[in-house]
């Protein structure tokens, strides 16, 4: 009998179309870790590691958009709250030995100063204040963002906002953002979302400002 053997291929050599999900299992840290420098920074794709298991996934444009108003609506709310804030876009989070995550969009918040300038993590950097995960192809591992330690994610699945907080190390879903807790964004933002595929994201944007002007400023 003939043996045969792997056929080994870089991961880079992978196409795939956009809104593709690959699941690899039994990928070791070290693996992960020579695949995240394989792909480099420089790319579409989006990697997600937690138990042993690499996602990687490929964005659409319905992905896009409701990343990016999102993103905007947290801006905005920081700016009217006065505070300041560093945007750390999908950067790769990792805890050494265990997970690895790319947010769609993440925020320091409480944290914001010390990041300020930074152009690579250390490893003794502190997590994101919050970050922001829209799930049009792929659904979110919680046990990567817990073992990260992210104090507060949001999920958007295509038509609804859940709020995790950390507690304990474990997230319980919330009714409000602790951010910004007067505002019902589990109910604004998903219409907001909608309202901008109807009308485009510019005025979209801007009856959100005009509501919250109007009843929470």
């Amino acid at each position: 009998m003939t043996a045969v053997s792997p056929v080994v291929k870089p991961v880079s050599l992978m196409r795939l179309a956009p809104g593709s999900v690959v699941t690899i299992d039994d990928v070791t840290w070290e693996e992960f870790e020579s695949i995240l420098q394989e792909l480099g920074q420089k790319r579409s794709l989006r990697v997600a590691y937690s138990n042993s298991t690499l996602e990687i996934m490929v964005p659409l444009p319905e992905h896009e958009k409701p990343k990016d108003l999102i993103s905007d609506i947290v801006k905005l709310l920081l700016k009217k709250l006065g505070k300041r804030y560093e945007p750390f876009g999908s950067t790769t989070f990792k805890r050494e030995n265990s997970a690895g995550v790319e947010p769609d969009a993440c925020f320091y918040i409480e944290n914001y100063q010390p990041m300020i300038g930074k152009r690579r993590l250390e490893p003794n950097d502190p997590p994101p204040d919050l970050a922001i995960e829209t799930d049009v192809t792929s659904k979110t591992t919680l046990d990567a963002y817990e073992a990260i330690a992210v104090p507060q994610l949001w999920i958007y699945n295509g038509k609804k906002l859940s709020i995790y907080l950390l507690t304990d190390g474990r997230y319980i879903q919330s009714d409000n953002s602790p951010t910004f807790p007067n505002i019902p964004l589990t109910q604004m933002i998903p219409a907001t979302i909608e309202r901008a595929w109807q009308v485009g994201i510019v005025q979209a944007l801007e009856e959100f400002e005009q509501e919250i002007n109007s009843n929470y400023f």
